[in-house]
């Protein structure tokens, strides 16, 4: 019997303009196709692909009802979610927007933390090439730092020094 291949989820890629050519519908609007959100366990130091969050649906947010305060989850495990937004330059393509998210889920009781708008607007300043990680934990820097260099060393390397300094200080 022929064994299947695990499918591993990268980065999306990025597609023609679809509006290349005209000047109607569609001119001025983002596209969610060069955007993908990165998990980083906090606690385990790993970054994972997960495109189910884009809908709130990734594995370590499926099964659990998020509440509005922080205080409410005070076992929560430590999450951040990062949206990176990769785009195409002379030099060819580049990290252009990353930004991250704080998220706790406690697993036990089947309860998070997050702020739904922030990940909305955090996805947009994204989409929009902003680098927002200031705020991260410096050991979640190193493996968002990590994690991108090791997906694609040519994107990293075309990337602005801004996200390089502030995620490896």
């Amino acid at each position: 019997m022929e064994e299947k291949k695990k499918k591993t989820i990268g980065f999306n890629i990025i597609k023609n303009d679809p509006t290349d050519g005209h000047k109607g519908f569609g001119i001025g609007s983002l596209s969610l196709e060069n955007v993908s959100p990165v998990i980083i366990d906090v606690e385990e130091g790993e970054a994972i692909v997960d495109i189910g969050a884009m809908h709130a649906r990734s594995a370590v947010e499926r099964g659990i009802k998020f509440l509005k305060t922080k205080e409410e989850v005070p076992n929560g495990k430590p999450y951040w979610l990062v949206w990176v937004t990769i785009d195409r330059k002379l030099e060819g393509p580049y990290y252009a927007g990353v930004t991250a998210c704080e998220m706790t889920v406690d697993r036990s009781i089947r309860r998070g933390y997050k702020s739904l708008p922030e990940h909305v607007n955090k996805m947009d300043k994204s989409m929009k090439r902003h680098i927002m990680v200031d705020h991260m934990d410096d050991k979640s820097k190193k493996v968002l730092a990590d994690f991108l260099k090791n997906h694609d060393s040519q994107l990293w390397d075309n990337s602005v020094d801004q996200l390089k300094k502030d995620l490896l200080g």
